[in-house]
Formats: structure tokens, sequence, C-alpha cells
């Protein structure tokens, strides 16, 4: 197989693109370094292109080297024909090699193989070739012999029955039609163990669709309540459908002698040892489908959620919410630094409303509080009442958001949180999370395991290396689009950037509190482990605020500072004008972009990105993104009505649809087909998480707390 071929085909790309894209991910470079500096090689192919195309790679380098480990086992079998080294070699998919490899494959010992110990696979190749005129059992009778066990005629005619249909079970090309006709023409059917048990699984008591409807959020619904034992599931194949095309296909003569007991072992062949591995299959091929499209979903949430802007230059009070134990309060100055802690108790049990509301103000008026940030947890409902009353009552102008929480708990009890805020207590951690995650999104959730985010559906039943693997990505992606300032960044942040190890993170910190802070970017060299390889990876991501190279604030790479003073100098600017006020005016000044870059001698996409560095040094793409909602007042569930319209955040996007923050408690759904008057395909090509989006009330149902929502707002 021509693998540059594969991949220039399956991802529309030119071949050259794949070419260079395969060879710089072979060198060792990191999939944001290929994506931001090395475009002229790829055409400028996107993070999302490269991660692709890096995952098919990985996949048809494993195929070629299955097809190998295959070839070579049956070759040592002295079984490979031409014929079957040509379908191995062609093969397309690890299943397609595994079916051909099948009957080659070292097995426990079946009735098949006993039959053979039997001396009867003579007496299966005479029913086969179905030539003899005589009657089955007189066929039979030579191969009666009771020193091998075979006692009677019925006992022969059993065995090479056997050796029929694991013949029939063996062949790749039957069992490619029989599993592609039942995914074409199957139905999976769900029935309940037990009707009577409550469960979220009730829709599925007595659900049937067919195999080629299944949507994932379904496939994968199904499979957890078939493995929490509230589900029983089964695929129903066009069996008759089935038999019929497998005995046209291998009896000849319907009214032969040798028809009744062909066709009797190619039914026990389906049913027996066929059926039960293409359902195995089926089920298995669903899954991973439903799988990979579910954290596809859960990283372009991931991605929109890590890629909120920032709200920058204000003290924000981090509330994380609770009954029993109180509402843990951080306040967080604008870099992000812990002013004050404080634990309030005005819910229940307690109900100390005024005395929470007094030191609420009191920490307002101290440290010119401007922001809330409230986790939408246990007890937010309530703790957002006590807000929305305080911020009526008060003269200063304060605003609050409702901020997901999720994986907060997860951080405040991790090393790293211990290791943050050696001080504090979990509560205290959480709310100073709380608060942070609203000043610099990216910064703060970086230090969560990106599963514990909670922005994706049924994550924990996923193939978990492969969610990480893809989560993993999402993260280092937008940590890198977004680059961070090399003396401020955490080790978090540090860790995901291009070429950075976890171990070369802790370098990295280590030196600066040595040292102090860095003043340029070749003075990364000087930190352990991080030597020319992981430089050219990671020097262009990181920013020095003040330093000796206004370059080193941008995003340009080093490996282009040369030709950035050039460029500088033509244009008749100084370095030191960079950032400054009046600032670097180059594309108005720039006639004919081909011909500078070939007096610069680099190429025109590298140029056209210098210039973009130079114009808007440290510009954050996350600033082209919806802002949050900033609310004064709450809503409660009982005041909706139905035709209301009202502004939404998106807070999760699934299958069917999505969850919109409309300022209550419990977040409404819109469904997909409530979305937008043309056919969609996906909720994600209309929303994204963070979308602040107008939509309509449908329907409210208080006691189940369910909200119907529209964006066809009339």
């Amino acid at each position: 197989m021509d693998i540059i071929n594969q991949l220039a085909n399956e991802l529309q790309i030119r071949k050259e693109q794949a070419k260079a894209a395969v060879q710089l991910i072979d060198e060792g470079n990191t999939i944001p370094f290929i994506a931001r500096y090395r475009k002229e090689a790829t055409g400028a192919l996107s993070d999302e292109v490269l991660r692709n195309l890096h995952e098919r790679l990985q996949y048809l380098r494993n195929l070629e080297e299955k097809k190998e480990q295959v070839i070579q086992t049956i070759e040592e079998q002295g079984k490979l024909t031409p014929e079957l080294r040509k379908k191995i070699t062609e093969a397309v998919t690890l299943v397609a090699v595994d079916d051909l490899y099948r009957p080659f494959r070292p097995k426990k010992r079946t009735r098949a193989m006993i039959a053979k110990e039997k001396g009867l696979e003579p007496l299966a190749d005479l029913i086969l070739l179905q030539k003899t005129k005589r009657s089955i059992e007189e066929e039979a009778v030579p191969y009666v012999d009771a020193d091998k066990g075979v006692e009677t005629v019925r006992d022969a005619i059993a065995g090479a029955s056997d050796i029929i249909a694991e013949q029939v079970a063996d062949r790749s090309d039957y069992r490619k039609s029989i599993r592609d006709w039942t995914m074409k023409e199957g139905w999976l059917s769900v029935k309940a163990k037990d009707e009577k048990a409550e469960s979220v699984y009730e829709m599925y008591y007595d659900f049937r669709e067919p195999l080629s409807r299944m949507t994932g959020y379904r496939v994968l619904a199904v499979n957890r309540g078939e493995k929490e034992k509230y589900l029983n599931v089964k695929v129903e194949a066009p069996e008759p459908q089935i038999l019929q095309a497998l005995c046209r296909t291998m009896i000849r003569d319907e009214e032969g002698p040798m028809a009744a007991v062909l066709k009797n072992a190619i039914v026990d062949g389906y049913h027996r040892l066929i059926a039960p591995a293409i359902e195995r299959d089926i089920r298995n091929e669903l899954t991973e489908k439903a799988q990979s499209g579910a954290i596809t979903v859960f990283g372009k949430n991931l991605k929109q959620l890590l890629m909120q802007p920032p709200i920058k230059g204000q003290t924000v009070l981090g509330w994380d919410p609770a009954f029993r134990t109180g509402c843990k309060l951080a306040v967080v100055d604008a870099t992000g630094k812990v002013l004050d802690t404080v634990v309030v108790y005005p819910t229940a049990p307690q109900f100390k409303v005024e005395e929470a509301k007094k030191t609420v103000h009191d920490l307002i008026k101290k440290y010119h509080i401007t922001l809330i940030s409230v986790g939408n947890g246990t007890a937010s409902r309530e703790s957002e009442q006590v807000i929305t009353e305080l911020l009526k009552e008060i003269p200063e102008k304060v605003s609050y958001v409702i901020v997901n929480e999720a994986g907060a708990s997860v951080y405040s009890a991790s090393k790293l949180a211990t290791e943050e805020f050696p001080e504090f207590d979990v509560g205290q951690r959480s709310a100073a999370s709380i608060a942070r995650r609203l000043q610099d999104p990216l910064a703060e959730l970086v230090k969560i395991e990106p599963k514990a985010i909670g922005v994706g559906q049924y994550q924990h039943d996923m193939n978990q290396k492969k969610l990480e693997e893809t989560l993993h990505g999402v993260v280092e992606d937008c940590v890198n689009k977004v680059g961070v300032d090399l003396n401020t960044a955490s080790f978090s942040l540090l860790s995901y950037i291009s070429g950075i190890s976890k171990t070369v993170a802790k370098n990295i910190v280590a030196y600066r509190e040595a040292n102090g802070s860095f003043h340029s970017r070749e003075e990364l060299k000087n930190v352990p482990k991080l030597g020319p390889k992981a430089f050219l990876q990671c020097a262009g991501f990181l920013r020095i605020s003040g330093g000796e190279n206004p370059l080193d604030n941008t995003g340009v790479h080093p490996e282009s500072y040369g030709a950035a003073d050039k460029l500088l100098s033509r244009m008749g600017y100084q370095k030191e004008q960079i950032g400054a006020e009046g600032g670097c005016h180059l594309k108005k000044q720039i006639k004919d972009i081909n011909a500078l870059a070939r007096e610069l001698d680099i190429g025109v996409l590298t140029l056209q990105d210098i210039v973009d560095e130079l114009e808007k040094p440290g510009r954050d793409p996350r600033n082209d993104m919806p802002k949050p909602i900033l609310r004064t007042d709450v809503l409660e569930m009982k005041d909706l009505k139905e035709g209301m319209v009202l502004k939404g955040t998106v807070r999760n996007v699934i299958d069917f649809g999505a969850f919109v923050d409309i300022g209550v408690h419990q977040d409404g759904l819109v469904h997909i087909s409530q979305m937008s008057d043309k056919y969609i395909k996906h909720p994600l090509e209309v929303v994204s998480v963070g979308d602040v989006i107008d939509v309509q009330v449908m329907s409210v149902d208080v006691k189940k707390k369910r909200i119907q929502l529209t964006m066809k707002v009339k």
C-alpha cells in the first residue's frame, strides 16, 4: 500500500503535503510546531488535519506491519499462495486482514480438528464436491471405525459436517459479505431485563432500530445500560437471506444426495461459528464509531471552552457553593494572586444570610471586587439568590457569572493544588480555581485532567487511551495557539508547550526560581535537559515581556529573527517600535509580498505570519470568541413562560442538541431539530461551547427540571 497516496486521498490534500507532513512527524516535530512554523512545507495544513493525518499514519503503518506478520506466519506453514498474498497485501483494514488470516490462526481444539483426526476430511471433501450419485449414508460407511471413535454412519456424517461448517466460517469473502449485509439490513434489538425496574434507560426497554441508522449517543447509552445490567442487547441479522445466499453459492444440485447434509452444515456453520463472531464485530464497529464521534465532539467542546476569552484587569471573588460545610470564597486579584479566603453560611442548614451578605460586602469594599464567579454545583441556585439580593442592596457596581465548576474538586484535591496552595484546604483551593477560570480559562483548566472538565458525553465509557490522546492534543493546540508568558506560566501550562516534557517544564520553573526572570529566549538553552531540538520546537510559543529583544514577545520564531530584522529595516522601523504606541504598520507598505519574500529568502506564508506578529504582537486569538454573559439578577424556573426570549450561553454540545445556560439553575436543551430551519447532521454545525445565543422557551417541566428551548426565535 502506498501510505502517502492513501493519506492524500482520505484527507483530500495534495500528495506533496502528505509526504512533507509525514517526513516532519518522523523527524520528531510536534503537531503545533509543524502547523505554525512549517507552513511552507505542508502547504499550511491546520493542526486538526495534521492530527488526523498522524492518527491515520499510525493505523496504516500498524496495518502494514500486521500484513507482514500474517504473510510470514502463513508462509512458515507452507500455505501461502500468490493469490492469498495478493489479497492480504491489498487489504485496507485490520478486520479484512484478520478474516484472511482466520483459517491459518492457531486455534483451540475444535470439533472440525477432532473430526480430521478421525480421518473424516476426505468424506467432507466428497460432500463438498457433490459429484457422487450414491447416498451420503453409503459414502459414509467406509469411514466408520470404532478404533478412531467413529462408531456409526451418523458419527461419520456429523464429523464431516463439522469440517464443512468450519470451512464455511473461515471463508473471508463469506464473512465480509455477511458482515456487510447484516450492517445494511440488520437491526439492533434491545429489551429490558426487568420491565418494572426504574432507570434512565426506560426508553430502551423495548427498542428496535436498523443498524444502519443507529446514532452514536444511542449506541453508547445502550452499551452502558447493558453493562449496568438493565438491558439485553442483540443484533438481528437478515438470517433467511444470508442462509439462502450461502446455500445458493455452495449447493450445486438442490435435489442431489449431498444437498441436505450440506445445507445442515452451512446452517450450523452460520449459527455456531459465523453469527456470534459477526455480532461481536458489528457491536465493536458501532461502539468504535460512536466513541470516535463522541471523542471528536468532546474535543471540539473542550477547545471552545479552553479558548474562552479571559476577563482581564478585574479582581474576582470565587464562590464555591455548598450547604452544610458553607460556601468557600476566595478573592483573586487581576494577576491571579489569592488575596483573601473566607467561609460563609447563607444556605441550609445554617441560613446565616445577613451575616454572609455583610462579609461579602466587606470584601467587595476592601478589595474593589467587580465580578463574582459562582460555581454551578450543589447550592449554586441558593448562593445565586443571595448574591443577586446583595447586588441590589449595595451601591458598588458588581456583576456575577455562573461558571462550570466541573473538575474544580478534582483539581483542589490534587498534588498540584497542594503544591500551589499548601496553606489552603480543598474548599479554598476550589474557590480560587473558580475565580481564576473566569480570569484565564486556559491557564486554569490545563491543571485539570481534560476528561474531568465535563463537556462531553459518556466520557468514562470511552477508549481511555484514545480519549486522553485526543484531549491532550486539543489542550496542546490551544496552549500553543495562545502562547504563554515564560516568566509567569505555571508548570502545568508549560508542560503543554510544543517540545516541552513534564521534566523540562519543572526544570524551567526551577531555573526561574533560582535565577529570576528570563531576559531572552536564548536563555532557555541554559535550562537542564532543554536541548537544541526542544528549543526549536518550543521557542516560538514562549513569550518574554520587557525582555532584551522585543521579538521575544511575539510569535516570530528565533529562526526567523534575521528575516524579521531585515523586514523592519527595509520598512524603516526599529525593533523597539514593536508593540509600542504607534506600532509597526507593515501591511499597507508591502506592495508585492512574493517579491519581498524572495528578497528576504523566506516563504510567503512565513512572511505573512511575521508581518501579522509585528503589527499586533501578543495578540490573543481568544479575544475573537464571545464574551461571557455578566448577570446582576436571577430567574427561577417558575418565572419562565412559553414564548419568552432569552440570551443564553452554550454549556455543552452533544449529538442530539445543546445545553444552554439561560440564567436559571437548570440548563435548557435545544434539540437538534430546533436549531435551524435547514437540515443539519450535527449541532456543531450551528453552535459551539461558549457561544452566546438567543433562545425561546418552548416548554418548562418544573417537577422533572426540564426546559425545552428553540433557536428558531419568532
